[in-house]
């Protein structure tokens, strides 16, 4: 990503309330064949109290994991948070340069191959995970044996993430009743409205800017 120093998330607990709130992610790989990107449902890996590890589990369609030769090198996934067009509409009159407010973070690792007993478990896992909104969840255990047998087309990970690049670009260099004035935007009903990004907008300009988040 552009170097944007005073935009970086740092803070790991941030990065992985990121990828909680976002788990639809890209992979990136570098492989013999040239770049390979797919997109694929992320879960984090709870840690320990006072772990600073950021793991992530997963699992790939087969063939994906062959073309991106999973478990030979590091690879990139790609996690986006909110995002959307700032318009000057909600600048004052001099500023008049648009700008694209977001939260993304990249994070590499190496992936390990789970084995078929564990990446069935990942499975089970990540269709808990979005099921427990419904008022009737569904669950592999319905019919363990079919999930099992259609469980042997995908190939599970974990990734171990070993360095991350997040930014947060919400404004922060704008005065606080710019900031007050784009989040109203966001809000409204036009056409760049997103209340996600105003929402995270009013999360971090809280302790900067006295305004009350949501």
């Amino acid at each position: 990503m552009r170097h944007t120093p005073s935009f970086l998330m740092t803070e790991v607990d941030e990065v992985r309330r990121l990828v909680r709130g976002n788990p639809w992610a890209t992979i990136v790989s570098s492989t013999a064949r040239g770049i390979v990107a797919s997109h694929y449902p992320f879960l984090l890996e709870e840690q320990p109290e006072g772990s600073d590890d950021i793991v992530l589990v997963s699992h790939v369609g087969r063939p994906d994991e062959v073309a991106h030769e999973l478990g030979r090198h590091e690879v990139l996934v790609v996690v986006q948070g909110p995002h959307g067009y700032v318009s000057p509409a909600w600048y004052p009159p001099e500023q008049f340069v648009p700008t694209w407010n977001h939260t993304t973070a990249h994070l590499w690792g190496t992936p390990e191959i789970l084995s078929d007993d564990e990446n069935f478990r990942v499975l089970g896992d990540l269709v808990d995970h979005f099921e427990r909104e419904m008022p009737e969840p569904a669950s592999l255990d319905v019919d363990e044996a079919t999930a099992r047998r259609i469980a042997r087309g995908t190939v599970g990970i974990r990734l171990r993430v070993t360095r991350f690049d997040a930014r947060a670009k919400l404004s922060q260099n704008k005065a606080p009743e710019v900031v007050e004035r784009i989040i109203a935007g966001l809000r409204a009903d036009g056409p760049y409205a997103s209340p996600a990004l105003a929402d995270e907008m009013a999360r971090v300009h809280d302790t900067t800017t006295g305004l009350e988040a949501p």
